[in-house]
């Protein structure tokens, strides 16, 4: 196999990993971190099957602004 191969086999079971993790995490700023970088391994695969541009768009608005968005709104919230 080589290195691609490893690379389609491996990454989307990180994604579905994060997927998993997103759901079961009780802290929302932790679950937050667990998206984002879900969406930097959905934005690795885009790039891996040859869609640069579709990467570049998830990696900006889902990982970034995204995470961003989440992080400024849990922060206006009070924790308990």
């Amino acid at each position: 196999m080589t290195e691609l191969q490893v690379l389609h086999a491996i990454v989307p079971f990180l994604i579905v990993i994060c997927a998993v993790l997103v759901a079961r995490f009780k802290d929302l700023i932790v679950a937050v971190i667990a998206l984002a970088a879900l969406s930097l391994l959905l934005s690795l695969e885009f790039y891996l099957l040859h869609a640069p541009d579709v990467a570049i768009a998830e990696a900006g608005i889902g990982a970034a602004i995204t995470t961003a968005i989440f992080v400024i709104a849990i922060r206006a919230t009070k924790r308990t």
